[in-house]
């Protein structure tokens, strides 16, 4: 007999299944011998009081062993010879297109412009040992996306879009934790996430697909006015409808878009910084206890969000007992992103702190020209102070101007840097009294940091909402607002600048059949799961395409 409840327990109660039984024996009067198994269905942590409570739905199986799996497989048969779909982009949103074309039938041909994610990884180590970045291959560009070295966090609010369940039992299904079935705030971590990527790859070979490395898409083939294929660095073309999955840092793919007159538009995104605190001081304040977590809970996260001046000022892609890295993927670039390990074991815990900027923000002069007289030494500032403006109309923000911003920003970060990977950073109470900090704390940034004055050099309309954001955050919850914490310049890719206009119902491209614009970096998505589903979706609607 198996039997549902929902619990209340302490952690130390939560903390392994024989500790379960015997308090599911106790409290439902069960002889603890005839509970076989205790499989848990949903877990979250309730920190509202002092006291931490578990908040669990389990199935309780009396005098029965489980039979089910613990997730759902998904088969995936042998598609040599089928109609081909060419993914551009081995992401979360290209691999779970590729997946999804082998369910129905379709030959997946995967390109993508880095390497695969074991040979990758000896590129990330070489930006913070030598300052070198691979243009092609770093933590954007490679296999699994800006998403394999991000730490692998699940969480969407993006349940309307697709079958969120589908796409974690595909991740268990390649060796993620079953855990991220059951966690309110699923994780499968950085060092865990690379090896399920690999196995996704794998599956995709057996199956008849194709995967290739260093292989840079170059240019779409258009016949008829469809997209017939497209042609590649290598010399190689392939021909089939094109699912572009390319991620936000791919710029040279949106000015290839726009100069052959592929409809996009500018989006907003978020620019700010990486806020890094001891990660004993986080447990501290939201586990309201100075022991911070004790043995039994994890690495405390924390969500902030504030309207501050008209604009939304809030925390993003928190990382609890993680750390930060540099994220850039070019020459002159400095940005920065977190991540954390599965076990989220590192003594610092942080998070993007962002202000957020709509497209009609750089119509604004005495914004375009308060974010340009901040950029020392730049030899092309009238250029970029026309491209900011951005206006083809009056009134009509450039399509590139949002990226243009990022550029823009990054290239000064790196100005402030002394020109390397070392980031410019500021303790966040000196921050917010616009004093320069003399020194700072340990940090998990490898590469280094150096003293900046970043309530100086920010646009004012970042920084003053930042400052206003972080005092109120201070208020909210004591202890946040501290020369303990660390600033770190500078987090621009939150998402991606512009957006690949598509039907909303075929998925196409808004004038060029053959072409599913996909994922994060075309503007549908916002992290792996959502960018999953959106694979999924695309792939479904370029077998349709294909079938017509």
């Amino acid at each position: 007999m198996i039997h549902e409840y929902q619990l209340r327990v302490l952690p130390e109660q939560a903390a392994s299944e024989q500790s379960l039984k015997e308090y599911i024996g106790r409290e439902k009067g069960l002889d603890i011998r005839t509970i076989h198994a205790v499989r848990v269905r949903k877990r979250s942590i309730d920190a509202r009081q002092r006291t931490i409570y578990i908040n669990l739905k389990v199935e309780v199986f009396v005098n029965e062993d489980p039979s089910e799996a613990p997730f759902v497989r998904t088969e995936y048969p042998n598609v040599e010879g089928r109609p081909a779909v060419i993914i551009v982009g081995a992401g979360p949103g290209g691999l779970f297109a590729a997946l999804r074309l082998i369910e129905l039938g379709m030959w997946p041909i995967v390109v993508e412009r880095g390497k695969n994610v074991r040979e990758r990884k000896e590129d990330l180590a070489r930006i913070s040992r030598e300052h070198k970045i691979n243009p092609e291959s770093n933590y954007s560009f490679g296999e699994g996306g800006a998403g394999a070295y991000s730490d692998g966090k699940l969480y969407t609010r993006s349940k309307k879009r697709g079958n969120v369940e589908k796409i974690l039992n595909v991740f268990c299904q390649h060796g993620a934790s079953v855990s991220i079935l059951t966690d309110s705030h699923p994780h499968i971590g950085t060092d865990k996430l690379p090896a399920v990527i690999e196995n996704m790859r794998n599956t995709i070979l057996s199956c008849g697909g194709e995967v290739h490395f260093e292989t840079r898409m170059d240019t779409l083939l258009i016949e008829n006015g469809q997209v017939a294929g497209i042609e590649t660095n290598t010399g190689k073309t392939f021909r089939g409808p094109v699912i572009l999955a390319t991620g936000h840092s791919a710029r040279d793919v949106y000015r290839w878009l726009y100069a052959n007159g592929i409809q996009m538009e500018a989006k907003g995104i978020a620019v700010g910084v990486r806020l890094e605190h001891p990660s004993m001081l986080i447990d501290q304040i939201q586990y309201h206890s100075r022991k911070g977590r004790g043995k039994y809970l994890p690495a405390a996260e924390y969500s902030f969000v504030q309207q501050v001046d008209g604009r939304g000022v809030y925390s993003f892609c928190m990382c609890p007992g993680g750390f930060v890295v540099p994220a850039a993927s070019g020459p002159h670039q400095l940005v920065v992103n977190g991540m954390s390990p599965s076990n989220r074991g590192t003594r610092w815990s942080n998070s993007g702190m962002v202000v957020e900027i709509r497209p009609e923000d750089l119509l604004d002069p005495s914004l375009q020209l308060q974010a340009i007289e901040t950029f020392p030494n730049s030899a092309e500032a009238e250029t970029e102070r026309l491209i900011l403006q951005g206006a083809t109309k009056e009134g009509e923000v450039h399509t590139l101007a949002m990226m243009r911003f990022q550029e823009q920003m990054e290239q000064v970060c790196w100005q402030q840097g002394y020109m390397r990977q070392t980031a410019p950073a500021q303790r966040m109470a000196d921050f917010t009294r616009k004093k320069l900090s003399y020194d700072l704390p340990p940090s998990s940034y490898s590469p280094g940091l150096v003293s900046s004055p970043l309530h100086f050099w920010l646009p004012p309309f970042i920084s003053q909402r930042l400052s206003k954001g972080f005092q109120r955050f201070g208020k909210q919850s004591y202890g946040f607002l501290t020369n303990e914490a660390v600033m770190i310049a500078i987090e621009t890719r939150t998402s991606a600048p512009l957006r690949i206009l598509r039907d909303s119902e075929t998925l196409q491209h808004v004038t060029l059949k053959g072409l599913f614009p996909c994922g994060e970096g075309a503007g549908y998505a916002g992290g792996i799961v959502s960018a999953g589903m959106d694979g999924e979706r695309c792939a479904e609607a370029a077998a349709a395409y294909v079938n017509r």
